[in-house]
């Protein structure tokens, strides 16, 4: 089975290689890019493409990698001790699995998603390194080994907000997911806005990266904001001669969507002051 792309899911032809690669050496692919690039929706189109069940492990800054092997509930246990519960003298019924427990005993081979790896503590990949190579976790509670019964297809995602171990990179297939450009761009568009007149598209994407590209920017509008903007746009019907902008305004139509913090809208509103500025200066 070959991954390359869905209906839903535009893949690059680079991206296309390094999941099947990945699949290949049966590594982990690890996937960085800018945030909202669809690095998280990658693995759910990969388990759609080959008709495989997904798992997905979301990790926050407060995730500790044995999280996803399984935690022993202790404090439940002295309780159901002092109330005398039969449940207390089997350690099992204490033990919650954990996202890789349940990839490793699945029937079927499963995707498993572990998405935005930096998140956490720096030492979190580092701790999950036996775990992935070896396919393999020891539970201490019980006294047993829990084995891969199929090996899963590990898609790890992260938003470069931090530096990964040199161990942990050497067990993974890397790939970046670049910004799209405009002709790939369109084809994302066409998947979730078929039919959307060509002109408008053009103006709006022109206008899109033209927004991207500033100077001073200081968060860049992503994949998914610009389809959020083209959704809004069609819904208010606005031309493409509604989307110029002059001296008056260099703020776009419905910036809320591509601006989200207001040292980036402050930016454009100076723009069109030293743009009305020097208009007059010229007159």
């Amino acid at each position: 089975m070959k991954f390359d792309g869905t209906a839903d899911y535009v893949a690059t032809e680079d991206l296309s290689v390094a999941v099947n690669a990945a699949v290949t050496l049966q590594r982990p692919l690890l996937v960085k890019g800018e945030p909202g690039t669809g690095k998280t929706e990658l693995a759910r189109q990969v388990a759609r493409a080959l008709d495989l069940p997904i798992i997905e492990w979301h990790v926050k800054s407060t995730t500790r990698a044995q999280q996803g092997l399984y935690e022993y509930d202790a404090v439940s246990r002295l309780r159901d001790s002092q109330l005398g519960e039969e449940r207390v003298h089997d350690v099992a019924n204490y033990i919650r699995k954990g996202k890789l427990w349940q990839a490793f005993e699945a029937p079927e081979r499963v995707v498993l998603l572990i998405d935005e790896v930096d998140k956490a503590d720096i030492e979190f990949p580092n701790d999950l390194l036996q775990e992935l190579d070896r396919m393999e976790f020891h539970v201490y509670e019980t006294g047993e080994t829990v084995k891969a019964v199929n090996r899963p297809i590990v898609i790890i995602t992260s938003n470069n907000e931090k530096e990964l171990p040199d161990a942990f990179l050497r067990r993974c297939f890397f790939h970046y997911i670049r910004f799209p450009d405009i002709d790939v761009l369109k084809r994302i568009v066409e998947v979730h806005h078929p039919g959307i007149k060509p002109a408008l598209l053009t103006t709006a994407l022109t206008q899109f990266y033209e927004i991207r590209d500033q100077q001073g920017l200081k968060k860049k509008p992503s994949t998914s904001e610009v389809l959020d903007w083209l959704k809004l746009l069609l819904a208010e019907d606005l031309s493409p001669e509604d989307l110029k902008r002059d001296g008056a305004s260099a703020l776009p139509k419905l910036h809320g969507a591509l601006l989200k913090n207001e040292q980036d809208v402050a930016l454009f509103e100076r723009l069109a002051f030293m743009a009305r500025s020097g208009g007059r200066s010229a007159r």
